[in-house]
């Protein structure tokens, strides 16, 4: 299935797309795509679902807005350096472990809303990236195991702002954080949906030139290894999301000289079946 959350921000509505990409409402069925209604056993319910009977959701004129596809996130969990080039772009090494940092959940937005360049910034940053969103409780699971804690994928840009998360002492959150530095969606890709998560292409454009052209089986650390090393230093919970890094080609690895956003750029970027977001700049 893919899940979908549309409205207003602040009072999105459940729905899901049909097989020919209609948008079917779900809000009699669930309240959100959020916490408990991402078990297996909810799932499961709603896949069994008549889709052609479900309300139709008129989507002329670039209405309804799309939100967030998941609500009422509890963490928002980030793994830096996964990919090796990556890591080599931004001068620093492959690290022996999985790299841990949150985001704050108040930077999670639509996935083609305007994103804010904040005040002072002088290097804000693009990174496409594979969201993978909790939908079973882990706490101290193994590896193998670790896939039955997923209850769908999507795409995620981790914007960050360089000079706050680098130059301006303390812990990366700070670059991380700003207000539309989270853009999740459009929609969560149920994982019967995606067999291997670890052979998705993925890209990100910026206005128009392609930046960043990858594969997510270039990670160092894999969705399972990332999941069950988490568990055992926090407990996962439904609703849950971790980003899962970035390939090369962000803005601070561009040579010469980086290259960073400002205001009226474009980002366009997606991932192999999990769909594509489009993103302007403004100022905040």
């Amino acid at each position: 299935m893919k899940l979908i959350r549309y409205g207003d921000s602040g009072h999105e509505k459940p729905g899901m797309l049909d097989a020919d990409g209609n948008l079917r409402d779900l809000s009699n069925h669930i309240d959100d795509i959020a916490g408990a209604a991402l078990s297996d056993e909810n799932l499961k319910t709603l896949a069994a679902l008549d889709v052609d009977t479900l309300p139709l959701v008129s989507t002329a004129n670039g209405a309804p807005r799309i939100g967030p596809c998941v609500g009422n996130v509890g963490k928002f969990i980030c793994i830096g350096l996964n990919y090796s080039d990556h890591a080599a772009e931004s001068g620093m090494d492959v690290p022996p472990e999985p790299v841990i940092f949150f985001k704050a959940t108040s930077a999670i937005c639509g996935p083609n809303d305007d994103v804010e360049i904040p005040r002072t910034s002088t290097a804000t940053d693009w990174e496409v990236e594979m969201g993978v969103v909790i939908g079973k409780h882990a706490k101290y699971i193994k590896e193998e195991d670790a896939l039955e804690h997923v209850a769908g994928y999507c795409v995620i840009n981790d914007l960050s702002e360089r000079d706050f998360q680098i130059k301006r002492s303390g812990q990366w959150v700070k670059g991380k954080s700003a207000d539309t530095f989270g853009p999740i969606g459009p929609w969560l890709v149920t994982r019967d949906e995606v067999p291997d998560p670890q052979a998705l292409n993925m890209y990100l454009d910026v206005n128009g030139k392609r930046m960043q052209d990858g594969s997510t089986a270039t990670m160092v650390y894999g969705v399972a290894h990332v999941i069950a090393y988490l568990s055992q230093f926090m407990s996962l919970h439904p609703g849950d999301i971790i980003s899962t890094g970035t390939p090369p080609g962000v803005g601070m690895g561009q040579k010469p000289d980086p290259i960073y956003l400002k205001a009226g750029d474009t980002m366009t970027l997606g991932i192999e079946g999990l769909g594509t977001q489009t993103q302007k700049t403004v100022a905040a």
